[in-house]
């Protein structure tokens, strides 16, 4: 009996320190005078999940714990293709886009990501944006849809990985394969039929042969996403040799902020874009290597033919982008007059 009472004596003593522990996150959380929602399109325990989780961290370490950061990881109540719009409604505060999912209600975003073709010189690009026009352009294009635009980030190149070998480009000929926004559009000119899926849902396709490939938005995606366990292919050339992608807010949730925490968070976003381009090259490089020792193999080197034929692919898309809507074409006619 003795034992009995000291038994639930322990049990309620933990469910007690439990209930205070739990009284204690909530008084934190209350005791913040912002409390955001962050949604991102990676699963948690990724690697660029975290960077997004080290940037939700940073905002209330630099806030004093005025604003309080909630992380949704992929699958966490908001599905990618949803992204954008439940910041623009504000069901979210902030999210990572990736903005080749919302090509049809941000065409500007495909643009800003990068088209074929475009430069994949950090400093070239940097300068697009803040030196030659871009950053005006998207804060308009995002503004106009309730979103504040902030500081985007540069991810590595973009590369197809296929389940079997391309030996030429007429072999991507019939494909499905997953590439959304002008990606997919680029391959469909070389004879492949794009699908759009969310990151979390290609290794789940590759394997059961619903797509024959996938592009990553770079190579830890596909290093992450265990890709090599189901297609071992990859080609050589990449569909863009670097992306741009931005953290937006909700515009009311913004104006509710005071000047020194607006700049709190725009310093915030500033840091993770540099930590974004200095640890992505590192991953790049490790990822490839990872994904070698388990049995990646690259196509043979493309031929000229195949390297005029990939170039001739993402010839016409900026003029196809440029016709989208304004937004567009002022960033395609700033990028053509920068080249």
């Amino acid at each position: 009996m003795i034992k009995t009472l000291k038994s639930l004596k322990n049990k309620l003593s933990a469910s007690a320190l439990l209930m205070t522990l739990g009284l204690g996150v909530a008084a934190d959380v209350a005791a913040a005078e912002h409390n955001w929602r962050f949604s991102n399109l990676y699963g948690r325990g990724t690697a660029f999940g975290e960077l997004y989780e080290g940037l939700a961290k940073d905002i209330e370490t630099m806030s004093d714990g005025r604003i309080a950061v909630q992380v949704l990881f992929s699958g966490e109540g908001v599905g990618t293709a949803g992204l954008l719009g439940a910041v623009k409604s504000g069901l979210i505060t902030m999210g990572a886009p990736f903005q080749s999912m919302h090509a049809g209600e941000l065409p500007a975003g495909v643009v800003e990501i990068g088209l074929p073709g475009g430069t994949d010189d950090p400093v070239k690009l940097n300068a697009l944006f803040h030196e030659q026009g871009w950053d005006a352009v998207l804060k308009q294009a995002y503004g106009s849809q309730g979103m504040v635009w902030l500081e985007p980030y540069i991810q590595p190149p973009v590369y197809i990985i296929t389940k079997n070998p391309i030996n030429s480009v007429a072999d991507f000929q019939g494909l499905k394969i997953r590439a959304p926004g002008a990606y997919g559009k680029f391959l469909r000119n070389l004879g492949a039929s794009p699908v759009s899926l969310a990151w979390s849902e290609i290794y789940t396709s590759l394997a059961t042969g619903v797509i024959d490939g996938s592009i990553g938005s770079n190579m830890i995606d596909h290093r992450d996403g265990n890709h090599v366990e189901v297609a071992k292919y990859m080609y050589r050339l990449p569909l863009a040799g670097a992306q741009v992608l931005p953290i937006v807010v909700n515009r009311g949730a913004w104006k509710k902020l005071p000047e020194d925490l607006q700049a709190v968070v725009q310093k915030a976003t500033e840091n993770h874009a540099q930590e974004q381009l200095t640890k992505s090259k590192t991953w790049e490089a490790e990822a490839v290597a990872e994904m070698e020792a388990k049995g990646l193999l690259w196509s043979p080197e493309p031929s000229d033919a195949d390297k005029k034929a990939w170039a001739d692919a993402g010839a016409g898309l900026w003029d196809e982008y440029a016709e989208q809507d304004k937004y567009s074409k002022q960033l395609i006619d700033i990028m053509r007059k920068n080249q």
